[in-house]
Formats: C-alpha cells, structure tokens, sequence
C-alpha cells in the first residue's frame, strides 16, 4: 500500500517566505533555507517550494536559489512558479529538484505537461491546479497567476486533461480556504479525486490533524500539503503522521 505524505508548502516572495491568506501574501515568516533545515530535522516526507511572484513578475525560476536550497533539503523538492518551458524544467532538475509544479502554464499550454513527462517522465510532473468557488454556485474556476485570474476552466475537467497529457500528480489548492486553517476544501478535492487515477494532493485550509484525516477519507485525497498550520502552532507534521496512523492511515514515521 503507498504511504499517505504529509508535505509541507512554503512560498517564496522576493527574498524570503511569506505566509499566504486567500493568495493575499504579505506576512514574513522566515528564510526558506532555515525552514528547510528545520523539516530535515522533522522528518518530513517531502517539500512544496512555490516562488509566488515569478509567473506575474515574467522571470524564470531562480535556480541559484533552488540549487542552494536543494543542496540543504534532505526530502524530495517540488518546485513551482515561472516554469513556461521544457528547458526551464530541465534546468531546475539539473540543480536538485525533484518534481515540477506548473500551474499558469498547463492551462495557457497543456502540451507542456505533455512534452516535460515525455522528457523527464510523469513522475516529475505535478499539475497545480487552484480553484476558487464560483459565488452561489456547486461550481468552481481555475485560477492562474497565483490566483489572481479565472480562466472559466471545470477543475474536475481540466484535472482529467492533466492526466491526460501526462502529468503524474494533481495539487489542488483552494484559493477560498487558503492560510484559513478552517480546513481543506473537502468537496472540490474529492471530486477532483474521484475523477483521477493520479494521486492527488489537497492543500489550503488545513488547521489540525483532523483535517488532514478528512482530506485523505472524505476528500478522497492521497496526501496532504499545509502551510500555516505548521508556521503558526505547535504542530507538526511528524505529530500530524503520528494521528493519521491513529486513525488507520498507512504513514511513513
């Protein structure tokens, strides 16, 4: 049976990390490569690293950053924001990441999906995909640049064609809930789930391990990223595996 991950997100603006809230990002929290020194010791599964600027900046990947980075990062790297090309990629996993998130560019050129799993592989692949539900509708949208624009996309549609095209994970992330800790948008996530073979991945919302149970159970997801509720509590995600196994969920510890 595969082991449920519990991957911590950290997002990256300018020269340090910021604590997000509905994708309004404005709060520091610390330098990424101390917070990577810290989950090395927490044993974490593995890591979300989003530059939440590059895409509406139009700059690349930083990759002297994510080199120094994954130079100090004992855990699998997942790195997003800027990517638009398969050079872009490759040169990102030249310098130490292990997978790629493409959130902009899948929607304005799903053959890139396509053309980077083809390359490198699916399993390198992470789909980004962040919604945001559709005022006194059952309905969401898919956003891009960091969630500032509709793009009138069916998450539960545009996921299928992510597969489609080649894309080994789906990261579903809830513009609504995000930095809430209010928990995860349970109904988009198991929707998305439910309509994948991929694993799926929930984030946004996350405030206690219970939620994280509800997104693996009701959500029907496969892990589960966080953010502030390990910035901002006592929690942590060794502490949130060791409530998930309570639970019956199969964790690495």
């Amino acid at each position: 049976m595969l082991k449920v991950r519990v991957m911590p997100t950290v997002l990256h603006k300018n020269m340090g990390l910021v604590k997000g809230k509905r994708f309004d990002s404005w709060r520091r929290v610390g330098s990424a490569m101390q917070t990577i020194k810290v989950y090395n010791m927490r044993e974490v599964d593995e890591m979300v690293f989003m530059d939440i600027t590059a895409t509406l900046e139009e700059r690349e990947p930083d990759y002297n950053l994510i080199d120094d980075l994954a130079d100090e990062c004992f855990m699998p790297l997942t790195v997003g924001g800027g990517i638009r090309t398969v050079d872009h990629v490759r040169r990102l996993l030249q310098v130490g990441a292990d997978k790629v998130a493409v959130n902009t560019a899948a929607v304005e050129n799903p053959g890139l999906v396509r053309d980077v799993a083809r390359r490198f592989g699916s399993q390198c692949v992470v789909a980004s995909i962040d919604v945001k539900k559709k005022p006194g509708q059952d309905a969401w949208d898919v956003c891009t640049h960091s969630g500032t624009r509709p793009r009138g996309l069916d998450p539960v549609a545009f996921a299928r064609e992510m597969e489609r095209q080649g894309a080994g994970e789906i990261l579903i992330t809830s513009v609504d809930r995000d930095g809430t800790m209010e928990n995860y948008d349970l109904d988009i996530t198991r929707r998305v789930s439910e309509a994948v073979s991929v694993p799926v991945i929930a984030s946004g919302g996350a405030g206690s391990y219970e939620h994280m149970y509800q997104a693996l159970t009701v959500g029907q997801a496969s892990a589960v990223a966080a953010a502030s509720i390990f910035h901002f509590t006592e929690q942590t995600p060794l502490e949130a595996k060791r409530y998930l196994r309570s639970k019956g969920i199969c964790v690495r510890l």
